[in-house]
């Protein structure tokens, strides 16, 4: 009995010993083993040699305060600069009118005729003889009443001022303003003919009173600064 009792002890132990051998055996093929330590740390990133692949990050650009700044600061200055020019040019502007001549000579040239009797009737203006095309231009500012043909000038062109006194330009060649137009003392308005009633290449010019009384234009001109 002793001795079946060890033998069965025997075929006992064996028998766990198979068990536990298949158990490891199963354990070793349901888990892989890693490659090696070096990649599987180069794998998560961390540890593993300089040849092992590392993360990979986004770069992003650092904005440049002062550089991205310059544009908007540029075209403060700009604006500024353009504000400044702008009340220079207007201050310019206005500078000039006020300093431009109010009244002028009406054309260059030769007072050859003068107002007052002349070959039995009475001549209402003054001539200033010139060449063909020399520029006629306005005595005073004000607005252009009529400009185109009139019996005995050729072409004439009458300019009404401001206090109602009308200047006539006659005998003209051609002339470049129109009805309606507002012309400024110097102004050219026309250019010097022989067109008309004419013994030769002048401007009649004359004056007219508010009233329509026409009178020496010399006096007048010389009135106002201008002499012929």
């Amino acid at each position: 009995m002793v001795i079946a009792a060890v033998a069965m002890g025997a075929f006992a132990a064996a028998t766990a010993g198979q068990t536990l051998k298949g158990d490891d055996q199963q354990q070793s093929a349901d888990v892989q083993p890693l490659a090696d330590s070096k990649n599987a740390s180069a794998a998560i990133g961390i540890g593993g040699d300089s040849s092992a692949a590392a993360p990979s990050f986004l770069t992003v650009a650092k904005p440049n305060v002062q550089t991205s700044g310059a544009p908007v600061e540029a075209q403060k200055i700009a604006a500024s600069d353009r504000i400044v020019n702008a009340r220079a040019a207007k201050l310019a502007a206005i500078r000039a009118e006020q300093n431009r001549p109010k009244f002028v000579r009406p054309a260059e040239g030769r007072l050859t005729s003068t107002f007052g009797a002349r070959w039995g009737t009475t001549h209402y203006g003054i001539d200033i003889a010139n060449s063909l095309g020399t520029p006629i231009v306005a005595a005073a500012d004000g607005v252009v009443i009529e400009a185109g043909p009139a019996s005995g000038f050729g072409l004439w062109v009458r300019i009404q001022h401001a206090d109602g006194t009308i200047t006539v330009y006659g005998h003209m060649d051609s002339f470049s303003v129109y009805e309606g137009q507002h012309v400024k003392a110097g102004e050219q308005i026309a250019r010097m003919g022989n067109r008309g009633e004419s013994t030769g290449t002048h401007l009649h010019f004359e004056v007219w009173e508010p009233g329509g009384m026409k009178i020496d234009p010399l006096p007048w001109l010389a009135e106002h600064g201008i002499n012929v």
